[in-house]
């Protein structure tokens, strides 16, 4: 039986590794599994790929043992342009993927992230990053699914402070923006203003997957482009970022979007 951290980088998986040597658990790998947007593109940021170097580097050194990294056959493109074969979206590309989030969680983490790595985890024991002060997820431990911060007593501070003390505190944290991939719709109008002005050619790229999507990118009905309109009209001044009365009333959506 092998013992395997499944590690996301975040500080609760991170903390995972001072857990496990204060408990004295034996550990024989570390197994990340990474989504790609394409065949070049990661689904991480361009901050969160140089801190996976660093952190594999630290975690090698002091731990001895290398991080790694699994990854599905296909990318999120591939996933966005596949066509359905079933259900009542039969013959429709898949697109955004964010119809699923409500219940079943997201297709995409399911197919490029979870999949991957359960194959990998078969007829092992897992060590998973769930703190001490996570009731609700603890729920799903077993005998072979372990928590070493449960077992340590370990709460979500504490691993951050863990994770600050020992060079491994990931940069989506210092900004308070949410890890996970780059494209999700899942994310805040901060985050996508941000992703516009930061990454201009990541943006580009979600635009071009806008237009061929058959379901809106967020699930109130506003497609990407509408977002980008929103956002130069912010640039010319004609709509505050700040402003809270904000309506969608105010954008010109029909305004030609170039990318």
């Amino acid at each position: 039986m092998q013992y395997i951290l499944s590690l996301s980088y975040g500080k609760d998986s991170l903390a995972c590794l001072g857990a496990i040597e204060l408990l004295g658990w034996p550990l024989d790998r570390i197994v990340h599994s990474e989504v790609w947007a394409t065949d070049t593109l990661p689904a991480d940021l361009p901050p969160m790929v140089e801190f996976k170097v660093r952190a594999d580097a630290i975690i090698k050194a002091r731990w001895g043992i290398p991080v790694e990294r699994v990854r599905a056959e296909r990318t999120a493109e591939q996933m966005f342009y596949h066509v359905r074969t079933r259900g009542n979206r039969a013959g429709e590309r898949m697109g955004w993927p964010m119809v699923a989030f409500a219940n079943r969680g997201c297709e995409l983490q399911k197919a490029l992230k979870v999949s991957p790595m359960n194959r990998l985890l078969h007829d092992a024991v897992t060590y998973l990053g769930i703190a001490a002060d996570e009731p609700g997820r603890l729920k799903g431990l077993s005998e072979i699914r372990k928590s070493p911060l449960a077992a340590a007593g370990w709460t979500e501070a504490r691993c951050r402070r863990w994770c600050e003390e020992n060079g491994l505190l990931a940069p989506i944290y210092a900004k308070t923006a949410r890890s996970g991939c780059w494209f999700c719709p899942n994310q805040t109008i901060m985050q996508l203003r941000s992703l516009r002005r930061d990454y201009p050619e990541l943006w580009a790229l979600m635009l071009r997957w806008d237009a061929d999507s058959p379901v809106c990118f967020k699930a109130h009905g506003h497609p990407l482009r509408d977002y980008d309109c929103r956002f130069q009209m912010e640039d010319r001044g004609l709509l505050l970022p700040s402003d809270t009365g904000f309506r969608w009333s105010k954008v010109d959506t029909k305004k030609e979007v170039s990318f």
